[in-house]
């Protein structure tokens, strides 16, 4: 462990190796002390959006940076995990901040924390938010910060600022150890970004009643997806609809979009979340229709139905719960191919049996390999669990590089190759790929 960490390389091995054996810590007071230390009791913090959700968290702010951008707004975007490199984790206006800047920013939070611990999500959650809130010369300050929770929502360090619009994507089982066993649970952990009197957000049609009862307990208007807005997808465009109040008489419609430039049908859902999350701020951020067609089109996010160019097919997805792969199959189903060869890697705290059954219709050829670290499930247990799904052939790599050089190998030319499992198994490819 370094003694004196000086490069972001330096912080993020010291903070890994200070919590390499210690549980997952959720909750606020820790982290907000060291946030009024580190910023004040009250800094001057632009229009926030929130974003929680189980799946298209991540699409979902892309989609509100992008628009936002094409807008002329300056933006910060705060996202996590990252694939390749750290510093896709804090963007301003689009650009990856500079390691050296936020090394430095690593440095003010170790300062400010003094005795009080934080875990390597927390300190890098504050790191982030110093270097908006003191941008290196030459960068804008930042005019609306879009924020990824990292766990859950309520207990989430990003929740220690109020969200000025609070979204939940979708809720589904994942992390049940940390946010429950139910739905019902989870929507509650979920719905603590909601503020009173504050636009929310719920991109999940059948929302958990825990959900939809604490917005009304604390009033926040919430905006449910099929109820109070939604879309009509109208082959090469699509329209957005959206009510001017939850349950409300009067509706919006805007027609002619352009599809999103991120692959998949349920891109539209998440489209539209986005779009009403800016109506509900559009007094204070305007966004033009311009912005909105420029926004969509030009919205980039790797990993999700990634699909790289040239033959074979080759489709990369960080997708790693039931909920998420269902979606990556069924995206599969819209075009057809005739050999599919999976490269599959998961965690071992994930529901492997689940994300097996949502896809092995679409599988004609398995390559699995195991992820590295604690938390990583091994080739032999992974291939035991997919021949107990699917009556495919399995073919066992020291790697998901190994796993993919192999698929690639075997593969016809109009054939296709789908690697899915976790944001390790695409960003090993992605490296592999680069090499």
């Amino acid at each position: 462990m370094p003694r004196s960490p000086h490069t972001l390389d330096d912080w993020l091995a010291t903070l890994e190796a200070r919590h390499a054996s210690a549980p997952i810590q959720l909750g606020l007071a820790r982290v907000h002390a060291v946030w009024q230390r580190l910023a004040g009791d009250r800094p001057e913090l632009p229009p926030i959006f929130t974003v929680a959700g189980t799946n298209g968290k991540g699409s979902t702010c892309a989609m509100l940076d992008a628009i936002l951008r094409a807008a002329g707004h300056h933006v910060a975007c705060y996202r996590s995990p990252h694939l390749l490199d750290y510093t896709e984790r804090v963007r301003i206006d689009g650009v990856q901040a500079d390691a050296d800047a936020l090394a430095q920013a690593y440095a003010a939070v170790e300062a400010a924390r003094g005795d009080t611990p934080l875990t390597y999500f927390e300190h890098g959650t504050l790191a982030a938010w110093h270097h908006f809130l003191h941008p290196p010369a030459g960068t804008p300050t930042p005019e609306v910060w879009v924020l990824e929770v990292g766990l859950g929502g309520r207990l989430d360090a990003v929740n220690i600022l109020d969200a000025d619009c609070a979204i939940v994507t979708s809720v589904a089982l994942d992390h049940t150890d940390f946010l429950g066993a139910d739905r019902e649970a989870i929507g509650r952990e979920k719905s603590g970004i909601f503020r009173t009197a504050r636009p929310a957000i719920c991109g999940d049609a059948q929302p958990p009643a825990s959900l939809v009862e604490h917005a009304r307990e604390i009033g926040a208007p919430l905006w449910v997806l099929g109820q109070d807005f939604g879309f009509e997808n109208e082959g090469i465009q699509w329209r957005y609809w959206r009510r001017s109040a939850p349950g409300g008489a009067g509706v919006t419609k805007r027609g002619g979009l352009a599809h999103p430039a991120l692959r998949g049908a349920h891109q539209l859902i998440n489209a539209a979340i986005a779009l009403t999350a800016l109506d509900t701020l559009r007094e204070r951020l305007p966004c033009p229709m311009q912005a909105v067609r420029q926004g969509l089109m030009q919205v980039q996010l790797a990993g999700r139905f990634q699909t790289l160019p040239g033959r074979p097919t080759v489709v990369l997805d960080v997708a790693h719960n039931p909920q998420a792969v269902q979606t990556l199959a069924h995206n599969l189903g819209q075009t057809f191919s005739p050999h599919t060869r999976a490269v599959f890697a998961m965690l071992a705290d994930k529901d492997i049996d689940g994300v097996i059954q949502a896809i092995a219709p679409r599988i004609d050829h398995w390559h699995v390999a195991p992820l590295p670290g604690p938390r990583g499930l091994d080739a032999a247990r992974l291939a035991n669990a997919v021949r107990a799904h699917s009556d495919a052939p399995v073919e066992v790599a020291e790697s998901a590089a190994a796993a993919y050089a192999a698929a690639r190998q075997a593969v016809g030319e109009n054939d296709r190759i789908v690697a899915f499992g976790s944001f390790l198994t695409v960003a090993e490819i992605l490296r592999a790929i680069q090499q």
